[in-house]
């Protein structure tokens, strides 16, 4: 029984972790759970690992926590997934309700105003490194570049809703699978 259990402690100390040491949200917890998942405890393959980072950037929500969803659902179905939800979700929520409470108290201390203002360039640092590894991982190639450009502009400097990008990307790419698989 305890040996059983094992796997659901493990999950959700991974989860845990990850959540109560990073700093700037999902996309700076991706490299930390590839890691974790993909390549110490190789439950999940790497190309997978992209195929759940991307459904779980297209789901409405918290990156973090969709992953925590897809990958404990995928490891160890509805039990798993609970486990690594909590791991990822009890860090955050604990460390809000500290700093709630303490905030008032110190919100215009000098030295904490330092502090997040030095925090900021290493959130910056670590989303940079995921969008980098998951950038390698996902075989951009010149194409494929060019999307991710073209989108960037269109989001970042026209204002773009995200929603229809993600919307015409599912669309475009159903109809470009469906016409592949005709082709062949």
């Amino acid at each position: 029984m305890i040996y059983r259990m094992k796997i659901y402690f493990e999950l959700f100390w991974i989860f845990f972790k990850i959540g109560s040491f990073t700093l700037g949200g999902g996309y700076a917890m991706v490299p930390l759970i590839q890691n974790e998942i993909v390549e110490k405890k190789k439950w999940i393959e790497k190309e997978e690992f992209i195929n759940l980072l991307a459904l779980a950037q297209s789901s409405p929500g918290a990156l973090a926590i969709n992953m925590a969803v897809f990958v404990g659902f995928k490891i160890k179905k509805y039990l798993g997934m609970i486990a690594t939800v909590l791991g990822a979700a009890l860090p955050a929520f604990l460390i809000i309700w500290l700093l709630a409470a303490l905030f008032q108290n110190f919100q215009n201390n000098p030295y904490v105003i330092k502090a997040f203002k030095a925090i900021r360039p290493m959130v910056v640092a670590l989303i940079g490194g995921s969008v980098y590894t998951i950038g390698k991982q996902a075989k951009i190639n010149k194409f494929t570049l060019i999307i991710v450009l073209a989108i960037a502009v269109l989001v970042s400097q026209f204002k773009f809703p995200p929603i229809l990008v993600i919307i015409v990307g599912a669309i475009a790419g159903n109809i470009w699978m469906m016409n592949r698989k005709g082709a062949e």
